[in-house]
């Protein structure tokens, strides 16, 4: 697999409204593990649309692993231009910073927003680009990620597509890991 999409639950989703919450590094440390291990197996560029919660956390993951693997590269592929007009100043700067230092950036349809295809032609697109997807997601929670999954797995149908997930038994087995490393280092 050369591209993936990496997706998930936008951040209010998971009742994260705060950049310290305790769950974002359990959520990032769970998104790096996998990634390098595709890195690992010649992935070469993981694609995002730039959501706020799971996706802008992804980029955070692969600006740090482009120090250890400098061919890593990130594409954010926009549904529409100024995607960011309604949130709040500080969620403006955190964008505007992921979109500074991808290696690609895009707006899919080239105009502002108008209506929810704008969506649909986003993940129609990023899974046509790409040979896989890495879904932050848990059958459990129904949420915005079922959209794309649901895509992902009728695509697969027909072509040669990876559906990956992290699912909450995941993250709560890296949440022990952590919780353990926690202990350990205290002890």
């Amino acid at each position: 697999m050369k591209k993936i999409v990496v997706t998930g639950y936008k951040a209010h989703e998971l009742g994260i409204f705060q950049d310290s919450h305790p769950g974002i590094a359990i959520i990032k440390k769970a998104l790096s593990d996998k990634i390098k291990i595709l890195v690992e197996e010649g992935l070469e560029w993981v694609l995002l649309s730039g959501q706020l919660g799971v996706e802008a956390w992804a980029a955070e993951v692969v600006f740090e692993l482009q120090e250890e693997f400098p061919q890593l590269q990130c594409g954010i592929f926009t549904p529409f231009l100024e995607q960011e007009k309604n949130w709040n100043d500080q969620k403006k700067e955190k964008y505007q910073e992921m979109l500074q230092k991808a290696n690609h950036v895009a707006s899919l349809t080239n105009r502002p927003y108008e209506a929810p295809w704008q969506f649909i032609e986003k993940n129609k697109w990023l899974i046509t680009h790409s040979d896989g997807i890495l879904l932050v997601y848990d059958e459990e929670n129904e949420g915005s990620p079922k959209y794309i999954r649901d895509l992902a797995e009728k695509y697969m149908e027909n072509h040669d597509y990876e559906l990956m997930k992290i699912d909450a038994y995941d993250l709560q087995m890296i949440a022990e890991e952590i919780q353990m490393n926690q202990w350990d280092s205290s002890n």
